[in-house]
């Protein structure tokens, strides 16, 4: 299939019409696992899989859709996890934050107002490997410290934006 262009489709913020509330609606968390997502979605909503494809990508390049992917519960498939916490000077700022962007394990990384101004969450496959990593960008981002948080107990909250 070829997929049209989306010029003159282009969805902006507060411009979005019934079908594609219905589309974010249906992808945020019943997202199809099957060869063709999109038809199993434009199915379930009334629409072509050409219509919903041409609107997720319109979507998507109006940064209203900014990520699809799945979440896992990294525990259950034998990987550990931490919440870190970082002070860095703002003169470190960028090169700190490149450092930790390098590692695929770095599922979350924002500023904060604090004196720890610097939070991320880290995901590796052995507790061993979590604290190599957390080494690694201690020694490679002029990092002044870094404070290993991880979860005590687990509450995972679905959270749905129904449009």
């Amino acid at each position: 299939m070829t997929i049209p262009k989306t010029e003159n489709r282009k969805p902006k913020t507060g411009t979005l019409d019934d079908l594609d509330r219905a589309i974010l609606n249906e992808i945020q968390s019943n997202f199809p696992i099957e060869s063709r997502p999109y038809a199993a979605v434009g199915r379930r909503v009334g629409a072509s899989e050409e219509e919903v494809l041409v609107r997720v990508m319109a979507m998507a390049e109006a940064g209203i859709i900014r990520r699809l992917g799945a979440n896992f519960i990294s525990r259950k498939l034998g990987y550990t996890s931490t919440l870190c916490a970082a002070r860095v000077t703002l003169a470190s700022l960028d090169h700190f934050v490149a450092v930790v962007n390098r590692y695929p394990g770095v599922t979350h990384n924002y500023l904060r107002r604090h004196r720890y101004n610097v939070w991320f969450t880290l995901i590796a496959e052995s507790e061993e490997r979590l604290n190599q990593i957390l080494e690694e960008i201690t020694r490679a981002a002029e990092v002044l410290e870094i404070l290993s948080l991880p979860a005590q107990e687990i509450f995972k909250i679905k959270v749905d934006f129904p449009l």
